[in-house]
């Protein structure tokens, strides 16, 4: 298992979470999404290393903004 972590702008409320943590588990190897709403911090654990590629479009089509990683 990988484990990722990256800083994510623009979270604010619990619907927020929400909204990264679906956009995150959909693609493919996701297993889990951890959100930290008060460091704006998404940790992901996937079978396979994600590319940061691939995360910052999801966060972006969620809405929000990777910032780094």
């Amino acid at each position: 298992m990988v484990v990722q972590s990256y800083n994510v702008a623009g979270m604010t409320c619990g619907h927020c979470v929400s909204s990264v943590t679906a956009a995150i588990s959909a693609l493919q190897g996701v297993e889990r999404v951890d959100v930290d709403l008060g460091k704006g911090l998404v940790t992901v654990k996937a079978k396979h290393a994600v590319s940061e590629r691939a995360l910052a479009a999801a966060i972006d089509d969620a809405g929000f903004e990777l910032v780094s990683s």
